[in-house]
């Protein structure tokens, strides 16, 4: 079974891969036990979001780890995928604006993914 350090540095490689943009990890083992990590990233469609979040759970069903669950879908703004060390948040830009999710977290250890490509 993969560390959480591992599931973190998969989901943020399948998000990658499949041109997830903005993507932001951010260390939230100090503020909580529920879960370690959180991966937030920005799609530009529904439809991205879908195959971003399909990405994830694929890219680590190889690796043994199913997700406890998902929420959002069709024609939604906002996926989750919780895969209980870490917790995928997939979002449209603009959602990503309006709720700021990163903020909350205060000044946690974060990393933040270049979209160079």
């Amino acid at each position: 079974m993969p560390t959480a350090e591992e599931v973190r540095d998969l989901v943020v490689h399948a998000l990658d891969e499949h041109k997830g943009q903005s993507i932001e990890t951010i260390d939230v083992r100090c503020q909580t036990d529920i879960t370690d990590y959180l991966v937030i990233a920005s799609g530009t469609s529904d439809r991205q979001l879908r195959a971003l979040s399909e990405a994830v759970v694929e890219a680590l069903r190889g690796r043994g780890v199913r997700p406890l669950g998902t929420e959002g879908g069709a024609g939604g703004d906002w996926l989750l995928v919780d895969l209980g060390d870490v917790v995928v948040h997939l979002m449209r830009p603009e959602t990503r604006d309006f709720y700021q999710l990163a903020r909350l977290w205060g000044d946690l250890p974060r990393t933040r993914e270049q979209d160079g490509r």
